[in-house]
C-alpha cells in the first residue's frame, strides 16, 4: 500500500509558478508510475500529467503542456509537478496518484492509490 502526501500549493497571481511535490511512504515509489490530477469547483476531476516508473517518459493534458513539467526522484519518493506562467483556470484542488503500470496513463481508474490533494488558487 502507498500512502501519498500533496504539498506546495497555494495563492499565486496569474503568470506565477508554483512546484508541487507528491511525498510517497509505504512502499518504494520506482514500482510505480505517478500521475498528477486536479478538480475545480464544479467539474469533474481531470488529468494533468503522468510519468513513467523511470521517469524517461511523460505525457501531459493539452491544457498544461508546455507550461508544466512533472519530474520524480525515486531516491527520495517524491514526484514534483513545476507549474509555470499560471492561469486562473488552472485554479483547482491538485492531487498525485500511484499505478502499478509501467507506463503513464490518462486514465484515472487504472491509479489505484491516491493523496488528499493539495489547493492551488490562481488570481487574475
Amino acid at each position: 500500500q502507498v500512502h501519498l502526501v500533496e504539498s506546495g500549493g497555494g495563492l499565486v497571481q496569474a503568470g506565477g509558478s508554483l512546484r508541487l511535490s507528491c511525498a510517497a511512504s509505504g512502499s518504494t515509489l520506482s514500482s510505480y508510475a505517478m500521475g498528477w490530477f486536479r478538480q475545480a469547483p464544479g467539474k469533474e476531476r481531470e488529468f494533468v500529467a503522468a510519468v513513467s516508473r523511470s521517469g524517461g517518459i511523460t505525457i501531459y493534458a493539452d491544457s498544461v503542456k508546455g507550461r508544466s513539467t512533472i519530474s520524480r526522484d525515486n531516491a527520495k519518493n517524491t514526484v514534483f509537478l513545476q507549474m509555470n506562467n499560471l492561469k486562473p483556470e488552472d485554479t483547482a484542488v491538485y492531487y498525485c496518484a500511484s499505478t502499478e503500470r509501467n507506463l503513464p496513463t490518462r486514465n484515472q481508474g487504472l491509479y489505484d492509490y491516491w493523496g488528499q490533494g493539495t489547493q492551488v488558487t490562481v488570481s487574475s
